[in-house]
Protein backbone atom coordinates (compact mmCIF):
# COMPACT_ATOMS: atom_id res chain seq x y z
CA UNK A 1 0.00 0.00 0.00
CA UNK A 2 1.51 3.39 -1.02
CA UNK A 3 2.06 5.84 1.81
CA UNK A 4 -0.76 8.28 2.63
CA UNK A 5 1.72 10.78 4.11
CA UNK A 6 0.90 14.29 2.98
CA UNK A 7 -2.54 13.34 1.65
CA UNK A 8 -5.49 15.63 2.19
CA UNK A 9 -8.72 14.04 3.47
CA UNK A 10 -11.34 16.12 1.68
CA UNK A 11 -13.89 13.66 0.30
CA UNK A 12 -14.39 9.94 0.62
CA UNK A 13 -14.53 9.91 -3.20
CA UNK A 14 -10.79 10.64 -3.26
CA UNK A 15 -9.97 7.23 -1.74
CA UNK A 16 -9.83 3.84 -3.42
CA UNK A 17 -11.30 0.72 -1.85
CA UNK A 18 -7.82 -0.49 -0.90
CA UNK A 19 -7.01 2.84 0.77
CA UNK A 20 -10.29 2.77 2.71
CA UNK A 21 -9.59 -0.77 3.90
CA UNK A 22 -6.04 0.24 4.87
CA UNK A 23 -7.33 3.13 7.01
CA UNK A 24 -9.91 0.87 8.67
CA UNK A 25 -7.25 -1.77 9.37
CA UNK A 26 -4.96 0.87 10.90
CA UNK A 27 -7.83 2.05 13.13
CA UNK A 28 -8.50 -1.53 14.23
CA UNK A 29 -4.83 -1.97 15.14
CA UNK A 30 -4.80 1.25 17.17
CA UNK A 31 -8.02 0.30 18.95
CA UNK A 32 -6.53 -3.07 19.89
CA UNK A 33 -3.02 -1.82 20.70
CA UNK A 34 -2.99 1.88 21.69
CA UNK A 35 0.27 3.72 21.01
CA UNK A 36 0.63 6.58 23.45
CA UNK A 37 3.68 8.10 21.75
CA UNK A 38 2.61 7.60 18.12
CA UNK A 39 2.10 11.34 17.45
CA UNK A 40 4.62 12.70 19.93
CA UNK A 41 6.23 15.88 18.60
CA UNK A 42 3.43 16.57 16.14
CA UNK A 43 0.91 19.40 16.36
CA UNK A 44 -2.63 19.54 15.01
CA UNK A 45 -4.58 22.75 14.33
CA UNK A 46 -8.37 22.53 14.67
CA UNK A 47 -10.15 25.32 12.80
CA UNK A 48 -13.87 25.10 13.51
CA UNK A 49 -15.78 27.90 11.82
CA UNK A 50 -19.10 26.38 12.94
CA UNK A 51 -20.16 24.48 16.06
CA UNK A 52 -19.00 20.92 16.72
CA UNK A 53 -18.85 18.65 19.73
CA UNK A 54 -18.03 15.08 18.66
CA UNK A 55 -15.81 15.85 15.66
CA UNK A 56 -13.68 18.48 17.38
CA UNK A 57 -13.37 16.70 20.72
CA UNK A 58 -12.64 13.30 19.18
CA UNK A 59 -9.92 14.75 16.92
CA UNK A 60 -8.37 16.49 19.92
CA UNK A 61 -8.66 13.37 22.08
CA UNK A 62 -7.20 11.25 19.28
CA UNK A 63 -4.19 13.55 19.00
CA UNK A 64 -3.58 13.92 22.72
CA UNK A 65 -3.94 10.23 23.56
CA UNK A 66 -1.22 9.51 21.02
CA UNK A 67 1.13 12.08 22.51
CA UNK A 68 0.51 14.95 20.10
CA UNK A 69 -0.46 18.55 20.75
CA UNK A 70 -3.46 20.66 19.68
CA UNK A 71 -3.99 24.34 18.86
CA UNK A 72 -6.93 26.07 17.25
CA UNK A 73 -10.34 27.59 17.83
CA UNK A 74 -13.93 26.40 18.14
CA UNK A 75 -15.59 29.71 17.30
CA UNK A 76 -14.84 31.76 14.19
CA UNK A 77 -15.65 34.90 16.17
CA UNK A 78 -12.43 34.36 18.14
CA UNK A 79 -10.31 34.18 14.98
CA UNK A 80 -9.01 36.84 12.60
CA UNK A 81 -11.85 35.95 10.24
CA UNK A 82 -13.82 38.40 12.38
CA UNK A 83 -11.37 41.08 11.20
CA UNK A 84 -11.89 40.16 7.55
CA UNK A 85 -9.02 37.71 7.04
CA UNK A 86 -9.63 35.39 4.08
CA UNK A 87 -9.77 31.62 4.51
CA UNK A 88 -6.71 31.24 2.29
CA UNK A 89 -4.68 33.60 4.48
CA UNK A 90 -5.86 31.83 7.64
CA UNK A 91 -4.62 28.52 6.22
CA UNK A 92 -1.29 29.99 5.10
CA UNK A 93 -0.79 31.36 8.60
CA UNK A 94 -1.82 28.22 10.49
CA UNK A 95 0.36 25.91 8.38
CA UNK A 96 3.36 27.72 9.85
CA UNK A 97 2.43 26.33 13.27
CA UNK A 98 0.99 22.85 12.73
CA UNK A 99 1.72 19.53 11.04
CA UNK A 100 -1.91 18.85 10.11
CA UNK A 101 -5.03 21.01 9.85
CA UNK A 102 -8.55 19.83 10.71
CA UNK A 103 -11.22 22.24 9.51
CA UNK A 104 -15.00 22.57 9.66
CA UNK A 105 -16.61 25.32 7.62
CA UNK A 106 -20.18 26.16 6.61
CA UNK A 107 -19.35 26.68 2.93
CA UNK A 108 -19.37 23.79 0.46
CA UNK A 109 -15.94 23.29 -1.09
CA UNK A 110 -14.09 25.23 1.60
CA UNK A 111 -11.89 22.26 2.55
CA UNK A 112 -10.76 21.80 -1.04
CA UNK A 113 -9.95 25.51 -1.24
CA UNK A 114 -7.89 25.17 1.94
CA UNK A 115 -6.01 22.21 0.48
CA UNK A 116 -5.06 24.22 -2.60
CA UNK A 117 -3.08 26.72 -0.54
CA UNK A 118 -1.85 24.49 2.30
CA UNK A 119 1.49 22.71 2.38
CA UNK A 120 0.21 20.64 5.31
CA UNK A 121 -2.42 17.88 5.10
CA UNK A 122 -5.97 19.21 5.48
CA UNK A 123 -8.66 16.98 6.97
CA UNK A 124 -12.21 18.04 6.21
CA UNK A 125 -14.30 18.02 9.39
CA UNK A 126 -17.41 18.92 7.40
CA UNK A 127 -17.93 21.56 4.69
CA UNK A 128 -21.51 22.77 4.42
CA UNK A 129 -23.87 20.10 3.08
CA UNK A 130 -21.07 18.60 1.02
CA UNK A 131 -18.77 16.02 2.68
CA UNK A 132 -17.72 14.71 6.09
CA UNK A 133 -15.11 12.04 5.29
CA UNK A 134 -13.76 11.35 8.78
CA UNK A 135 -17.33 10.64 9.93
CA UNK A 136 -17.68 8.25 7.01
CA UNK A 137 -14.54 6.37 7.98
CA UNK A 138 -15.85 5.94 11.53
CA UNK A 139 -19.28 4.91 10.17
CA UNK A 140 -17.64 2.25 7.99
CA UNK A 141 -15.45 1.18 10.91
CA UNK A 142 -18.59 0.80 13.05
CA UNK A 143 -20.59 -1.09 10.43
CA UNK A 144 -17.67 -3.40 9.59
CA UNK A 145 -17.22 -4.10 13.30
CA UNK A 146 -20.87 -5.13 13.57
CA UNK A 147 -21.00 -7.02 10.27
CA UNK A 148 -17.40 -8.00 9.41
CA UNK A 149 -18.49 -10.20 6.50
CA UNK A 150 -19.41 -7.00 4.63
CA UNK A 151 -15.72 -6.46 3.81
CA UNK A 152 -15.69 -9.91 2.17
CA UNK A 153 -18.68 -9.10 -0.02
CA UNK A 154 -21.58 -10.30 2.13
CA UNK A 155 -24.96 -8.60 1.52
CA UNK A 156 -26.24 -5.96 3.92
CA UNK A 157 -29.31 -3.71 3.98
CA UNK A 158 -28.69 -0.17 5.18
CA UNK A 159 -31.50 2.37 5.56
CA UNK A 160 -30.96 6.13 5.58
CA UNK A 161 -33.71 8.11 7.32
CA UNK A 162 -34.32 11.81 7.92
CA UNK A 163 -32.80 14.80 6.15
CA UNK A 164 -31.10 13.21 3.16
CA UNK A 165 -30.90 16.41 1.09
CA UNK A 166 -28.66 18.46 3.36
CA UNK A 167 -27.12 15.68 5.48
CA UNK A 168 -23.42 15.59 4.57
CA UNK A 169 -22.89 12.41 6.59
CA UNK A 170 -25.30 10.41 4.43
CA UNK A 171 -23.87 11.89 1.23
CA UNK A 172 -20.37 10.79 2.23
CA UNK A 173 -21.45 7.33 3.37
CA UNK A 174 -23.44 6.66 0.20
CA UNK A 175 -20.35 7.65 -1.81
CA UNK A 176 -18.23 5.21 0.21
CA UNK A 177 -20.71 2.42 -0.53
CA UNK A 178 -19.73 2.65 -4.21
CA UNK A 179 -16.91 0.31 -3.12
CA UNK A 180 -19.34 -2.08 -1.42
CA UNK A 181 -22.07 -2.76 -4.02
CA UNK A 182 -23.41 -5.75 -2.05
CA UNK A 183 -25.03 -3.19 0.27
CA UNK A 184 -28.69 -2.56 -0.54
CA UNK A 185 -29.65 1.00 0.41
CA UNK A 186 -33.13 2.06 1.53
CA UNK A 187 -34.14 5.69 1.91
CA UNK A 188 -36.97 7.34 3.83
CA UNK A 189 -37.26 11.13 3.97
CA UNK A 190 -39.86 13.90 4.11
CA UNK A 191 -40.96 15.35 0.80
CA UNK A 192 -38.37 17.90 -0.31
CA UNK A 193 -35.59 16.36 1.79
CA UNK A 194 -34.95 13.29 -0.36
CA UNK A 195 -31.44 12.18 -1.38
CA UNK A 196 -30.21 14.48 -4.21
CA UNK A 197 -30.53 13.00 -7.67
CA UNK A 198 -26.84 13.29 -8.51
CA UNK A 199 -25.94 11.12 -5.50
CA UNK A 200 -28.52 8.53 -6.60
CA UNK A 201 -27.19 8.57 -10.18
CA UNK A 202 -23.61 8.06 -9.00
CA UNK A 203 -24.65 5.17 -6.76
CA UNK A 204 -26.51 3.51 -9.63
CA UNK A 205 -23.46 3.87 -11.89
CA UNK A 206 -21.43 1.89 -9.33
CA UNK A 207 -24.05 -0.83 -9.06
CA UNK A 208 -25.47 0.22 -5.68
CA UNK A 209 -29.20 -0.42 -5.38
CA UNK A 210 -31.10 2.47 -3.75
CA UNK A 211 -34.80 2.00 -3.03
CA UNK A 212 -37.19 4.46 -1.37
CA UNK A 213 -39.29 3.16 1.56
CA UNK A 214 -42.90 4.08 2.12
CA UNK A 215 -42.43 4.55 5.85
CA UNK A 216 -39.93 4.54 8.68
CA UNK A 217 -41.57 1.39 10.05
CA UNK A 218 -40.87 -0.40 6.77
CA UNK A 219 -37.20 0.62 7.00
CA UNK A 220 -37.03 -0.66 10.59
CA UNK A 221 -38.35 -4.07 9.53
CA UNK A 222 -36.08 -4.52 6.50
CA UNK A 223 -32.77 -3.01 7.56
CA UNK A 224 -29.67 -4.49 9.15
CA UNK A 225 -28.42 -0.96 9.85
CA UNK A 226 -30.71 2.04 10.29
CA UNK A 227 -28.82 5.32 9.92
CA UNK A 228 -30.92 8.10 11.43
CA UNK A 229 -30.30 11.80 10.82
CA UNK A 230 -31.71 14.91 12.41
CA UNK A 231 -34.50 16.83 10.70
CA UNK A 232 -33.38 20.45 10.61
CA UNK A 233 -36.17 22.80 11.64
CA UNK A 234 -34.52 25.70 9.86
CA UNK A 235 -35.21 23.98 6.51
CA UNK A 236 -38.98 24.18 7.04
CA UNK A 237 -40.78 27.47 6.28
CA UNK A 238 -43.87 26.32 8.21
CA UNK A 239 -43.33 25.39 11.90
CA UNK A 240 -46.61 23.46 11.97
CA UNK A 241 -45.49 21.33 9.04
CA UNK A 242 -42.21 20.63 10.82
CA UNK A 243 -44.02 19.56 14.01
CA UNK A 244 -46.19 17.18 11.99
CA UNK A 245 -43.33 15.66 10.02
CA UNK A 246 -40.92 15.23 12.92
CA UNK A 247 -43.51 13.09 14.72
CA UNK A 248 -43.54 10.67 11.78
CA UNK A 249 -39.72 10.44 11.69
CA UNK A 250 -39.24 9.27 15.27
CA UNK A 251 -38.00 5.84 16.32
CA UNK A 252 -39.41 4.43 19.55
CA UNK A 253 -38.72 1.17 21.36
CA UNK A 254 -42.23 -0.03 20.46
CA UNK A 255 -41.45 0.29 16.74
CA UNK A 256 -38.46 -2.03 17.15
CA UNK A 257 -40.53 -5.06 18.18
CA UNK A 258 -40.74 -6.11 14.52
CA UNK A 259 -37.06 -5.37 13.73
CA UNK A 260 -34.44 -7.99 12.99
CA UNK A 261 -32.67 -9.05 16.21
CA UNK A 262 -29.34 -7.91 14.75
CA UNK A 263 -30.61 -4.47 13.65
CA UNK A 264 -28.33 -1.69 14.85
CA UNK A 265 -29.29 1.98 14.86
CA UNK A 266 -26.61 4.55 14.05
CA UNK A 267 -26.77 8.34 14.21
CA UNK A 268 -24.00 10.92 13.64
CA UNK A 269 -25.48 12.92 16.56
CA UNK A 270 -26.66 15.20 18.01
CA UNK A 271 -30.14 13.76 18.16
CA UNK A 272 -33.11 15.98 18.90
CA UNK A 273 -36.44 14.21 18.55
CA UNK A 274 -35.79 11.46 16.01
CA UNK A 275 -34.73 8.71 18.44
CA UNK A 276 -36.76 8.35 21.63
CA UNK A 277 -34.73 7.86 24.79
CA UNK A 278 -36.40 4.51 25.43
CA UNK A 279 -34.47 3.19 22.41
CA UNK A 280 -31.20 3.67 24.34
CA UNK A 281 -31.92 0.65 26.53
CA UNK A 282 -32.56 -1.70 23.59
CA UNK A 283 -29.97 -3.97 21.97
CA UNK A 284 -30.47 -2.03 18.74
CA UNK A 285 -28.98 1.27 19.96
CA UNK A 286 -25.38 1.67 18.82
CA UNK A 287 -24.96 5.43 18.28
CA UNK A 288 -22.92 6.17 21.38
CA UNK A 289 -20.51 3.31 20.60
CA UNK A 290 -20.38 4.73 17.07
CA UNK A 291 -19.30 8.10 18.47
CA UNK A 292 -16.61 6.39 20.54
CA UNK A 293 -15.14 4.87 17.40
CA UNK A 294 -14.12 8.38 16.38
CA UNK A 295 -11.00 8.04 18.55
CA UNK A 296 -9.18 5.15 16.80
CA UNK A 297 -10.40 6.21 13.36
CA UNK A 298 -9.18 9.77 13.74
CA UNK A 299 -5.94 8.56 15.31
CA UNK A 300 -5.42 6.47 12.17
CA UNK A 301 -6.20 9.36 9.81
CA UNK A 302 -3.87 11.81 11.55
CA UNK A 303 -1.08 9.24 11.90
CA UNK A 304 -1.27 8.19 8.26
CA UNK A 305 -1.36 11.68 6.70
CA UNK A 306 1.45 12.92 8.94
CA UNK A 307 3.57 9.87 8.15
CA UNK A 308 3.62 8.62 11.75
CA UNK A 309 2.55 5.15 10.60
Amino acid sequence: MPSLAGRHVLSIADFSRDEILHILATARDLAARPRRDLLQGRLMATLFFEPSTRTRLSFEAAMQTCGGGVIGFSDAASSSTKKGESLADTIRMVEQYADVIVMRHPRDGSARLASEVSRRPVINGGDGANQHPSQTFLDLFTIAGLFPALLEGAPLTLAFAGDLKYGRTVHSLLTALHHFPTVRVLTVAPRGLEMPEHHLAEAKAFGVTVTPCASLQEAVEEADVLYMTRLQEERFPDPLEFDHIKASYRITAAMLKSAKPALRILHPLPRVNEIAQDVDATVHAHYFQQAGNGIPVRQALVALVTGAC
